[in-house]
Order: C-alpha cells, then structure tokens, then sequence
C-alpha cells in the first residue's frame, strides 16, 4: 500500500453567493485605503446580486425550462451611486417571454438610486464643501472607474436637494405640534432679507418652522409667515409667548394672526439698541442698572427703575432714553409671568434662533453669490433641518408646563400691564465718571 493511500479531499464548491478575492488582490487594494478595497468587494457582491436576481426572473443559465416567464438578453451599461459618486456597471437584462416588455432587476434599482448620491452631495456641501472641490473631497476608490462627479453634476444634484428640503420644511404638518413658545428672527443672505420661526414645544425641544423672504421685517411678511403655520394645522387659539427682537411692527403682525399671542422683546437687543446711542464712558453703568431692573423679581418695580433710567438719560440722550421707552414693557413678560429663572434665562433672548442662523450661514459660507431669493430660501431650508440634528433642548426646560399655565391665566385674568399713571419718579441722577486728568506740572 502506498503512502498516499487515502484519497484526495474532494474541493468543496463555493457557497452559493460567495465572492472570492485573490490575497495579491487585498493587498493591492489596500494601498489606496480601505474605501478601495471594501468598493471593490462591493462591486463584486453587487454583480453577484444582479446575477441572482437575473436568474430568479429567468432560471439558470443554460438550462432549458419550458415554463419560464423570462428570458435573459444579455448586458447594458448602467451606473450605481458608491462612495459619493457614480460608478459605471453592466447589469444584466432580463425580458418577459409574453413580450411584456424588459423585467426590473431589483438590486440594480436598490443600488441606482439617486436621491443617495443627492443626500451626500448636500451633506457636503452644507459642511463647507465647495461644489468645485467636492471630486477632491471624495475618498479614492481605487482603480474603479468613476462618473458624474463633476462640478455641475454637484451644482445640479444639490439644487434639488435644497429644493426638497425647502419643500419639506414649509409643507410639513403641524396639526400635533404642541407649541407654547415661537421665535421670530430675520437674517441677510447677500441681498436678501430672510425671517425664520423657530417653535419650542413643552419638552424643550426646538423645531425649525418656515422661512420667508422679504425687504424687511415688517407686519407683512411676519403675517405671511404666521398664516402659512396656521394653514399647516397649527392651533393658534392658544395662548403662546412670542421672543422677537423687533418693534411693533413684527408684534402687529403677530396679534393679526395668533389670538392669544403674548410678546417678549429681547433683552439683548434692547440692551444693545440702548447702549449703542451712548459714550463709551456711561455705556457699562448704564447697562448694570438696566440689567439689574430687570433682574429683579416684581413687575411694576422694574418698571418703575426703567422709567427712572429713561428720565436721567431724558436731559443729554434723548435718543437713548427714547429707545429704552420704546417697549418697555415688553422686555418684562417673563418677570410679569413669574417665570422660572433659569427658563427665563432661555427666552430672555433670541439667541436660540439666532444660534441656528448663525450655523446656517456658516453651512453657507462658500456660496460667494446669490442669484434670487429663491436660492436663498432653499440653502436657509436645508441648513434649518440640519441644525435639528445638533440641537438640545432649552435650559430650564423644566419649568416649561407651568409657563403654559401662566399663559393662559393671563388672558383669564388681565394682570401685568402697566399703569396708566405710571410715572418717572425722583431717582438718583445718573453719575457719569468723570476723564482722568494729568496731575499738575
């Protein structure tokens, strides 16, 4: 009997499905990354795919079968989306024995799709990708051949990505949406003024409303905004805080459409109004006895301290005094409302709002060139929705519920206004420091 006695194993065949990939092959690719390496295994899982679905339309190839439905006929060029681009294929063609005409392969329409490669496209780019330098941001793939990918294939792929996105903020419903707060802030694309509403609901989540564009902000477009978020189902009967940091046009153009609107004006931006109309040697005084006001815990009492501010102002800063005045009252609904201090601290301001815009025109920073309104919507549209994903909920959130209660008490009982006999009442006058002066030589 010879050494070798026992038989030779008989090779297993390959599972069905499996691909196989020579080690030179791995290590080849893997030079140019694993991107490269994993696209190719992918293109040859997704041929073997393509094969499969052929042969469960048509039968296995070679075999006669009498009660097939379909027939193959050969191999077309076609394209898939991977690793942000469109690679060409040849996908396998399959036709009805009836003449119905050429059969879908599945995995190809799985794989073709281009709303992938348009998601990618307008990821990039609102993370600050150039449309001319998006080829360059792409990981190589290795020696796989690849297609549209071009500047004006990204310009155009992005367009209708921003375009959706525009679609889907400004026609999303809003019939369960449960708002007690709404934001109203305008910001300037090139030549273009935008107003955006951003709503709070009662868990002190943040959602991105609607956008509008116009020349200013005024009672206008402010009820152009507010009606189209009343078309979409949201409930405007209910007693709802607005933060602005307008005057009283964007408030007239509120109480037009909401019934039970209640304002707040942005601390920051009165504060910032105020202090720009004086020298920059009372600007830090004044502003520590405004802040102060409106620190303190009783309604009329920081009324009565603001009034009394605008008074000493009255004599050598007019303008200043006459903007503090403008309303006043306005800037004291939190306090009226005896809102929580750390909730207060969130709405106080428009700066949750103003936060997302300023992400936004960073995301559209590279956009060196407005060319309509349009264009402006559809980059603000698809920056809002973006942001959704960074955000957290308000601090103080908390608290919200009862802020709700306090909403509707207000219109039950009408309490917190001023008085009419309200008056500027005796103060200290206001103590302006005096310039350093040079000792005597």
């Amino acid at each position: 009997m010879k050494k070798n006695y026992q038989p030779a194993p008989t090779p297993t065949p390959a599972a069905y499905g499996d691909v196989v990939i020579p080690a030179e092959d791995v290590t080849r690719l893997l030079e140019d990354g694993l991107l490269a390496m994993a696209a190719s295994v992918g293109l040859k899982v997704m041929t073997q795919l393509m094969d499969d679905d052929a042969t469960t339309l048509a039968g296995p190839r070679g075999k006669h079968d009498p009660t097939r439905t379909a027939v193959r006929h050969g191999y077309e060029k076609g394209s898939v989306v991977l690793g942000g681009r469109r690679v060409p294929v040849e996908r396998p063609r399959v036709r009805a024995v009836d003449g119905a005409g050429e059969l879908p392969i599945a995995s190809y329409e799985a794989f073709n799709k281009a709303d992938v490669l348009t998601r990618v496209i307008m990821t990039r780019m609102l993370t600050g990708v150039a449309t001319r330098d998006y080829h360059r941001s792409l990981e190589t793939i290795g020696p796989v051949e690849e297609t549209s990918t071009s500047k004006s294939t990204a310009s155009r792929r992005l367009i209708q990505a921003t375009q959706a996105e525009l679609d889907r903020l400004m026609n999303q419903p809003l019939t369960d949406l449960v708002l007690p707060v709404i934001m109203i802030d305008g910001i300037h694309f090139g030549g273009y003024l935008l107003v955006a509403a951003l709503g709070i609901d009662p868990d002190g989540g943040k959602h991105p409303l609607a956008v509008v564009e116009g020349s200013s902000e005024n009672t206008t477009l402010v009820s152009l905004l507010l009606t189209g978020l009343r078309d979409r189902g949201l409930d405007t009967k209910r007693a709802t805080l607005f933060v602005i940091d307008g005057g009283k046009a964007l408030a007239a153009g509120i109480r037009k459409v909401f019934d039970k609107p209640v304002i707040q004006r942005c601390q920051v931006h009165k504060m910032r109004n105020v202090t720009d109309l004086l020298p920059e040697r009372i600007k830090p005084v004044v502003a520590s006895r405004i802040q102060a006001a409106w620190g303190l815990t009783d309604t009329q009492q920081a009324e009565r301290t603001l009034r009394g501010i605008a008074a000493e102002l009255e004599v050598r800063y007019p303008s200043a005094a006459k903007s503090l005045r403008e309303g006043l009252t306005e800037t004291l609904t939190l306090i009226d409302l005896k809102t929580d201090p750390l909730l207060a601290r969130s709405l106080k301001s428009t700066n949750a709002i103003e936060s997302m815009n300023s992400m936004a025109r960073g995301m559209c920073g590279n956009v060196k060139r407005w060319q309509s309104g349009t264009m402006a919507l559809r980059w603000m549209a698809a920056a809002m929705i973006e942001c959704q994903t960074h955000w957290r909920r308000i601090k103080g959130y908390q608290a919200l519920p009862a802020l709700m209660t306090a909403l509707e008490q207000r219109f039950e009982h009408t309490t917190g206004k001023s008085s009419p006999d309200v008056t500027d009442g005796d103060y200290a006058p206001l103590q302006e420091p005096r310039p350093e002066t040079s000792p005597a030589t």
